[in-house]
Order: structure tokens, then sequence, then C-alpha cells
């Protein structure tokens, strides 16, 4: 290479970095922390990939999971916040991973779907907490792993996509009757979807996120339940999938993380919120890390304030007033994926298992005081 050429790729070479560097102060890291993670005990089982379920005692129902691939739970543990310790409870029917659990109105627990071997289920169970037991119900319509669970107003539960025992990414959704204890076929999505997020919205209709199907999605829909239809609204200003959403105090939502297309070689910081008024998403400042592989609801906070925990050692707190987010005091061991968030009666939040970059999932548990 001649000395001229050089010059001009020297020049391009410190233009370039100049200009990452002009990036990176653009997007400067916050200082100010808000609460504190810490500790708390462990499960007695190491697990990524289960559920966390608050129930009307302020115990947790810790169910499913796993340990590592394809070695998947039946058991389920109740996390006591008063002691920072789990004893068994009762077992399922199966092993499963990527299930659903939602505390219904009656005080049980309904547990659907998830991966059994190496495809989705469409086994169901509820989890009655006075008698310490599961017991088996109709099964849904399809098998599903790793659908959405949403409770509606009226009691019933909304699951939509998932993936079935192909390996095939699911548009259809349907509805647990909770007064039947059955399942029935609602309106379909207008795009398949896994590793989505549901959302119930102040006028009862629940917004559907992202996800993936045959790509990461961008869109995102309305499910009505008056007339069991979905409608499109808008597009994120980001395609992302393994995300995670909360709702504000003032009805919108935030949208948060995930990956696109490349999964663990593209995990995001960005972040988006959705307008119910407008039907539109507008971008937000970004979180301090990127990470994906996060609970699909961020928990609300007594100030209003949503938790980002998951993916990274930081755990993070979204602002709603200043639209911003700061890192809390204290982590976690290491980068925790598919692991568990928990809102406590106490206004604290439970942050239980995963794994980190690889498959061997953690007992450990911590718990965010705000």
């Amino acid at each position: 290479m001649n000395r001229s050429r050089l010059l001009i790729v020297t020049i391009i070479l410190f233009t370039v970095a100049i200009v990452a560097t002009a990036f990176r102060s653009s997007q400067p890291r916050t200082t100010t922390r808000l609460g504190s993670v810490a500790p708390a005990g462990q499960m007695l089982e190491p697990r990524s990939g289960h559920t966390a379920t608050l129930l009307p005692d302020g115990k947790v129902l810790i169910v499913g999971g796993m340990r590592r691939n394809q070695d998947f739970y039946k058991s389920a543990e109740l996390y006591d916040p008063a002691t920072g310790k789990s004893q068994l409870t009762g077992e399922m029917s199966l092993g499963r991973v990527g299930q659903v659990a939602v505390l219904l109105a009656s005080g049980k627990v309904l547990v659907a779907g998830g991966w059994v071997g190496m495809g989705g289920t469409d086994s169901a169970e509820l989890y009655d907490p006075a008698a310490g037991k599961f017991t088996v119900i109709a099964r849904m319509t399809v098998p599903r792993g790793r659908p959405s669970a949403t409770v509606l107003t009226n009691g019933d539960v909304l699951i939509a996509g998932g993936e079935t025992r192909d390996n095939e990414s699911l548009a259809s959704a349907e509805i647990f009757h909770l007064k039947t204890q059955s399942f029935s076929p609602t309106g379909s999505m207008h795009h398949a979807r896994i590793s989505h997020t549901a959302t119930l919205l102040t006028d009862g209709r629940v917004l559907i996120t992202g996800g993936y199907g045959d790509r990461v999605e961008p869109s995102a829909e309305l499910y009505n339940p008056n007339s069991g239809t979905f409608t499109e609204t808008g597009y994120m200003t980001t395609a992302r999938c393994k995300h995670t959403a909360g709702v504000l105090p003032d009805g919108r939502i935030l949208i948060a993380g995930g990956s696109d297309s490349r999964g663990w070689d593209r995990n995001l910081n960005s972040a988006e919120i959705y307008d119910l008024r407008t039907g539109k998403f507008t971008a937000v400042a970004p979180m301090n890390d990127s990470r994906f592989k996060l609970p699909d609801e961020a928990a609300q906070l007594a100030s209003g304030r949503l938790l980002i925990a998951g993916g990274s050692k930081e755990v993070e707190v979204f602002d709603p007033t200043s639209g911003r987010f700061f890192v809390a005091a204290g982590e976690l061991a290491d980068s925790r994926h598919f692991m568990s968030e928990t809102k406590l009666k106490d206004g604290s939040v439970l942050l239980a298992g995963g794994y980190p970059n690889n498959d061997q999932a953690t007992a450990q548990a911590w718990v965010y005081k705000p």
C-alpha cells in the first residue's frame, strides 16, 4: 500500500473512531441508583424457564422449568418471603419448561402448555394452594410451548401463540373459561408468534408485541375480548423477541430489551412506549445494558416505576417521570436468562433462578427493594 492510500485509510479509521466515541458519549450511563438488589436465599432446585406466581397468602409458587437442556421438572416449591426459604408442594403430571402460570379469581393457579421433550404440549393443570396439589384438567385446543397468558377483566384467560410439537410458531389463540375450566378457540393473530409479550390494557384489551415466527416481528396487535378478534396496531421502532413489557401509571406500555434475528449476537438495550390513545410506538432513552430472555412482565413498583431484570448482572428501573433507566445498587451473580420476576406484597420483587451464558440453571434468589 502506497503512502497516500495509507494516509486515506488512517483518516477514515480515525473518523470512524471519533464517530463511535461520540455515539457512545451521547448515551451516558446513569449514575443515580434507584433501590437495591441483594441475595435472598435459594430455591430447592436450580431452575430456569420456570414460572413464579404470587399467591393470596404472600408466598410464591415456583413451578417447573429446567436444570439444564432436556432436564425438566415436574416439581413445584413454595417460597416464603418472610423466611427466605422454600418447601416442596405437590408435583405436576409431567415435567415442563416455558409454560404459563396465572393466578385465577378462585385462588387457584392455572399452569398450561410449555415444552415437554422437544415440542410443545397441550396439557393443563390447576394448583390448589389449600390442598398443595395439582389436578389435571381439560387440554388446550393445540399444543403450545412458550405462549403468552393474560387474565382478562372477566376472569377468563387469553392464551396466544407459542410453538407446536413440530416446532412451528402459532398465530392461533384460545380462551380458558374460569367457570367451566375448559378451553375454546378465539380469533387468530395476524402473525405467528413465540417469545412475544401480552399486556392487559386499561380498557380491557390486550396488547401483543414482537416475538418471532417466520421472522422477528416489529408488529403489534390488539385483542378485543368483546369481539374475540385481533387488530393490528402500528409497528414498534425495533423488531424484537424475548423482551419485556410493563404498564405505566398513565396506561402507556413500556417495551424494552430483547433481541433481533441474531439472538445471542444482537441483544438490545433499546426501549419504546406504546400509547393507546394514538396507537403508536415512540422510542425512549435506552437501558444501561443490552439484555434478552427476560421475564415477560416488568414489575410495576409502588412508585409507578418499572423493574427490568434478567439477561444482565445489573437490575434496572425505568422512571416514567424522567423517561430514563437507572441501575439499582448491587447486582446478580451473573447474567440470568429466563429468570422469574415476582412483585411481593410488601412492594419488593423476588428475582429467582435463570442461567448464565450456558444451560446450567441456578437455585439462587435475590430480592429487589425500592
